[in-house]
């Protein structure tokens, strides 16, 4: 069976129906990193060509393209549409856009595919997918039976538990296994530890330092109060350290 996680934000896209009609299996999930996941290993993010230019004027391309790297082993960027076109209605030159797929190739380390359509994206994610099976790659962590881990797959659960946080993907949380030691010491960890992370950040950092020492039962008092989102009730009543 061949599975694809799809960011959540791409609702709204006819690829995610498409791969469906193509026979295979979409698990729609809220992705720190790129937009559909073929497994720990392959990250893509997809972008229209008018976007692609947008990004690419505004800074967001590459700093999406570095995020996508830091997250996974292979990292694909699919270019839906037409440059050319797109172009037309934008100051970018074409040696702009050139000089952005050097850049992705050989400063970055980003593939970049082109498709016409939809269609065609869904497609090449179908393509990609079934090739990464055959080559034995193992899906993003999914829930398992809950039963006792052998000692070699404790190392598995650890990571799976890491990837249940926002903002922690494969990548990171393998980070966070190497300098901590254990989830234990992660979740003792002070901010400021937890902000050298690298792929963390002190904002993303805050976020998950104060998911760790929240208290439950005034997690519940929060839905008593819809004017406020969880974050703002998190920082409102537990301190930093």
């Amino acid at each position: 069976m061949v599975i694809v996680y799809v960011d959540e934000r791409e609702r709204n896209s006819k690829v995610p129906q498409i791969l469906i009609s193509k026979g295979v299996t979409i698990i729609f999930k809220l992705l720190n990193v790129g937009d559909y996941i073929i497994s720990n290993k392959v990250g893509i993010e997809r972008k229209t060509a008018s976007d692609f230019i947008k990004s690419l004027v505004d800074g967001r391309l590459f700093d999406q393209a570095s995020r996508l790297v830091n997250e996974y082993e292979k990292a694909v960027i699919i270019i839906e549409g037409s440059l050319k076109e797109a172009a037309r209605f934008s100051n970018v030159r074409r040696s702009a856009i050139l000089g952005a797929y050097i850049t992705l190739a050989l400063d970055i380390g980003v593939i970049t595919l082109n498709s016409r359509d939809e269609e065609e994206t869904a497609e090449i994610i179908k393509r990609i997918a079934m090739r990464t099976e055959k080559l034995g790659n193992v899906a993003i962590a999914t829930k398992r039976p809950m039963q006792k881990p052998s000692s070699s797959e404790v190392s598995e659960w650890q990571l799976y538990i890491l990837q249940a946080f926002p903002h922690i993907g494969p990548k990171t949380a393998v980070r966070i296994l190497e300098k901590f030691g254990s989830i234990h010491n992660f979740c003792t960890a002070s901010l400021s530890e937890l902000a050298k992370i690298e792929g963390l950040g002190e904002k993303k950092a805050s976020e998950i330092y104060q998911i760790i020492h929240a208290i439950y039962k005034d997690f519940k008092e929060l839905k008593k109060d819809k004017s406020k989102s969880i974050m703002d009730y998190f920082s409102q009543n537990h301190s930093k350290s």
